[in-house]
């Protein structure tokens, strides 16, 4: 079985039922089927074959969804890229991917344009709109009369992805996944969380991003769901297309969550059609999810946390966790296998702090043309996250930090993780991130960077002497700088590299003194 193969069946098994709907566009499963075959040989014309790399440089919509599937049928393996990305990051990505063809929205035209002249591989470049660059095809202009299946020959073991890794320093790595990986995804989404084929789909979080690629879009095609994309992210539009369109799932990262909270006039829009909800990408403080509960009416809230190598995959916090556990990470996903160890590798018992390692069905095949970092990676056959993890006595596993984000003050350990869920308990916390900033004495100290929550103000005393019910002494932020938003990448995870950058300009100074 592969990728295109499971929409091709759900075309002849519902062909009525709707599979796509974006921006007022709607497409049955025959339909999107057939305007997939129609894009497959077109693509096939312009010399896409088995094999040969196709990058993408779209936002959120049906076209995605589409080019995705019609690259996929053809055996090629699809490189989606983070439209944010400047023309010599994306440069660097076609680059490394070797790829032969990239595919955009007309928006991102005159950057590609650019970018391909350092890329020599491709050969060329499918807009999808009217405006195009000089060489460049018309997305209409591409598309075949045929609509038939392609004929090419597929297997699971084939590579279907390389999605490079949203690294907050360095250069970013190509994970390599294959059909098989990518679809016992969708099979621990269906384990775990109990989707089927009756579920309406909503799509906010980026289409490029595993966890809303792999997780979620593919998922609800494979099982011939109705899947509504947002192109943009807006949480009153979100709210209302929950409302209009009985959604049952969706997918967000904390901060979207932390939006739609915002909403005025929220309780407006009838939420009671959905009965799962799954958040990710970062962490979530405890405060956060039980506000959401209320707000959409059910308990049953799942943690997905993972990492892009793992397809996305590793660790979640079911239900029934959240009872009980709330502020945890969970226990290993249906597929695979997690346990916390030290530098040597060895498992640590519970209560010790060690780094979250992981194997199974859904883990990588490994960095593309970087054998180097897979064999690291990869050690002794379980993928090393870099993430510091602590296991408790009944197995549930809570991450606590990134290796390279721990702060070290007078040889304490102190973890973000926990003050930051202490501080976005504060009542006029809107988002909180921490860091460590150079400290003469101390070695570092720990700096608060806060968004407030409109008309508040917070200052640094008060937060302290709000902290010292909840935290250690040498724990409690001793810098604290306000800003209006929190530098994210696409996945949603803050890049503290540009917070310590930005401090660091500042000299370290207190926006309060306390």
């Amino acid at each position: 079985m592969d990728i295109g193969s499971s929409l091709a069946r759900n075309a002849r098994r519902h062909p009525e039922k709707g599979a796509l709907v974006c921006e007022g566009r709607t497409w049955t499963y025959a339909e999107m089927n057939a305007e997939v075959n129609h894009l497959a040989h077109g693509l096939a014309r312009l010399g896409v074959t088995k094999g040969q790399k196709v990058a993408m440089m779209m936002k959120n919509s049906d076209w995605f969804a589409i080019t995705f599937y019609a690259a996929a049928k053809l055996g090629a393996v699809l490189v989606p890229m983070n439209f944010r990305l400047t023309a010599v990051e994306v440069a660097y990505i076609l680059e490394h991917s070797d790829a032969m063809l990239v595919v955009c929205d007309e928006e991102y035209a005159g950057l590609i344009a650019s970018a391909v002249q350092e890329a020599p591989l491709v050969c060329g470049v499918v807009v999808a709109g009217e405006n195009v660059c000089e060489g460049q095809f018309r997305y209409k202009d591409v598309l075949s009369d045929q609509t038939h299946d392609p004929e090419v020959e597929l297997g699971e073991r084939d590579d279907l992805e390389i999605l490079y890794t949203s690294g907050t320093t360095g250069k970013p790595k190509g994970v390599v996944l294959d059909h098989h990986r990518v679809m016992q995804v969708s099979v621990k989404m269906m384990a775990e969380m109990g989707l089927n084929p009756s579920d309406r789909l909503l799509h906010l979080a980026p289409l490029f991003h595993a966890a809303q690629l792999n997780l979620c879009l593919l998922t609800g095609i494979f099982l011939g769901c109705v899947n509504l994309i947002h192109r943009d992210f807006d949480p009153r539009a979100a709210l209302a297309a929950i409302h209009e369109h009985r959604i049952s799932f969706f997918f967000g990262v904390p901060a979207m969550y932390n939006f739609m909270l915002q909403v005025t006039d929220r309780s407006q829009y009838d939420l009671s059609s959905v009965t799962r909800c799954s958040y990710g990408a970062a962490p979530m403080a405890p405060a956060l999810v039980r506000q959401s509960m209320e707000l959409f009416g059910t308990d049953q809230f799942y943690n997905l946390c993972g990492l892009t190598e793992g397809g996305p995959g590793g660790i979640a916090l079911r239900p029934d966790g959240h009872k009980t556990k709330l502020g945890a990470s969970g226990t290993a996903m249906f597929l695979t296998e997690a346990r916390v160890v030290d530098e040597y590798d060895r498992v640590v018992p519970p209560g010790v702090i060690g780094e979250l390692v992981m194997r199974g069905e859904t883990i990588m095949k490994g960095y593309y043309k970087n054998p180097e970092a897979t064999a690291e990676a990869m050690r002794g056959g379980w993928l090393h996250t870099g993430d510091l993890a602590v296991m408790d006595e009944d197995g549930y596993m809570t991450l606590v930090d990134r290796k390279k984000d721990m702060i070290i003050s007078g040889g304490e350990n102190i973890y973000s993780v926990e003050v930051e869920q202490v501080l976005y308990s504060h009542p006029a916390v809107l988002e909180a991130a921490i860091i460590g900033v150079p400290d003469p004495v101390w070695g570092e100290t720990v700096a608060a960077i806060i968004v407030p929550k409109p008309e508040t103000t917070i200052d640094l005393s008060e937060l302290q002497a709000f902290c010292r019910t909840y935290l250690a002494g040498y724990k409690i932020p001793r810098v604290l700088h306000m800003v209006k938003q929190l530098p994210r990448n696409a996945s949603g995870k803050i890049l503290k590299y540009k917070l310590r950058d930005e401090l660091h300009e500042n000299g370290f100074k207190n926006d309060a003194t306390g």
